[in-house]
C-alpha cells in the first residue's frame, strides 16, 4: 500500500469515527433536552408554596407552636400545614409564636399585645 493509500485511509477512519462521536453527542443532547423539558413541565404543574404556615409542637395533639411565612427553611414538614392569611393573623394575635427566623408577624404588621 501506497502513503497516499494509507493517508486516505486514515482520513476515512477519522470521518467515520467523527461522525460516531457526533451521533453519540446528538443523543446524549437529545436526552437532556427532554430531562430539561420534563423538568419545566413539573415546574408548571407544581403548585406554588402556601403563604402561611401553621407549625404543631411535638407529640399528638399538641397546640400550635409557631406561625411561619410559606418558604421558611426552619419549619418542620412534618408538624407543619397550611393556613391562610386571616388564620395566620388570628394565631398570632391569639399568642401562637412568631417564628424568628421569617418573622411573619412583620410580614403581616401583627404588633403582639
Amino acid at each position: 500500500m501506497s502513503r497516499l493509500e494509507l493517508l486516505h485511509f486514515a482520513r476515512r477512519v477519522i470521518v467515520q469515527q467523527a461522525q460516531a462521536s457526533l451521533a453519540q453527542l446528538d443523543r446524549w443532547i437529545a436526552v437532556e433536552e427532554r430531562r430539561e423539558a420534563e423538568r419545566q413541565r413539573g415546574d408548571e404543574r407544581r403548585l406554588p408554596p402556601p403563604e402561611w404556615l401553621l407549625e404543631r409542637g411535638i407529640g399528638a395533639g399538641s397546640p400550635p407552636a409557631r406561625v411561619h411565612q410559606g418558604g421558611c427553611a426552619v419549619a418542620n414538614g412534618a408538624r407543619v400545614k397550611p393556613i391562610i392569611e386571616d388564620q395566620a393573623r388570628r394565631a398570632l394575635y391569639e399568642h401562637v409564636e412568631a417564628c424568628p427566623f421569617c418573622n411573619p408577624d412583620t410580614a403581616l404588621q401583627v404588633i403582639p399585645e
